[in-house]
């Protein structure tokens, strides 16, 4: 019975885990930018979410899409004229901008909301499902399900629209989107503000299912690096399904080793990759 607790807990965090990698990977297979700003936006939207809850009294889940707006906005403007001055140059100087960008988004919060631990605790936050003996968190649910949800809208998006076309063949080749009518400067805010709203979705369901800190984020993004590896660039099941691996590894670890070790090992497994797959890890998986 314990084991299929650990199991149960790995797959609700993993999920969670695979919609903070969803954003990255968005942008990383259309943008050929490694985002180190990325657990950075998933942060500023576990805060947007936070102070929704707490200032204005908005359920958590309500204040979802209000936080995906927010940061769609703010992914939007900083590619638009930040990252898009350097979009064609070397992959070092995007890896060098976005750094900096993670490094001024990390300071500018502890600036505003100081470095103390923020949780979102709604009314319904302490209530759990028992299935089978195994006990169920409803928030940890509702975020699983949440993920799947916004993996699926994903999917359609880039599937059955027309602006996902303008992506898909963006990502696939650039000089023959041209010839199309597609704007890439556009497209490619656009595909930066999709990601950062997911990012931000994130972020908000995190701060339900843990805390958020100013400084986070680093251990974020490295989690949605390994994902977005591990997964693919392509299939936002994909990264999902990456997501629940990680998920259930950290799980086992912290009953098996210790929960100090849970971040150890979307480390190790970054640096596994690295050492293993160094050029393809930074081109794309």
């Amino acid at each position: 019975m314990l084991f299929a607790q650990i199991m149960v807990n790995g797959l609700l965090l993993g999920g969670l885990y695979g919609l903070m990698a969803l954003g990255m990977a968005l942008v990383w297979g259309v943008l050929n930018i490694v985002n180190l700003a990325h657990g950075a936006v998933v942060m500023l939207g576990g805060y947007c979410v936070y102070f929704l809850f707490t200032g204005a009294g908005i359920d958590p889940f309500a204040a979802l899409p209000i936080a995906m707006v927010v940061m769609f906005a703010l992914g939007y403007l900083l590619q638009r004229y930040v990252l898009n001055l350097i979009i064609r140059s070397a992959q070092l100087n995007t890896l060098l901008i976005t750094f900096g960008l993670d490094v001024v988004l990390t300071y500018l919060a502890q600036l505003a909301f100081s470095a103390d631990f923020r949780a979102i605790n709604p009314s319904y936050a302490g209530a759990n499902l028992t299935w089978m003996g195994v006990t169920i968190p409803l928030v940890r649910l509702g975020a699983f399900v949440t993920a799947l949800i916004l993996a699926g809208l994903l999917w359609a998006l880039l599937q059955r629209t027309r602006l996902g076309r303008a992506i898909r063949a963006t990502a696939q080749n650039l000089v023959a989107a041209r010839l199309y009518g597609v704007n890439p400067a556009q497209l490619y805010a656009v595909t930066f503000g999709l990601g950062a709203a997911l990012a931000g979705a994130a972020g908000g369901l995190y701060g339900m299912v843990s805390q958020v800190t100013p400084y986070v984020g680093a251990a974020l993004t490295a989690k949605s690096f390994v994902i977005t590896i591990m997964g693919g660039l392509e299939n936002p099941f994909g990264i999902l399904l990456g997501g629940v691996f990680i998920g259930i590894a950290e799980a086992l670890a912290a009953i098996y080793i210790g929960p100090t070790f849970t971040d150890a090992i979307s480390f190790g497994l970054l640096l596994l990759i690295l050492v293993a797959r160094p050029a393809r890890s930074l081109r794309g998986a």
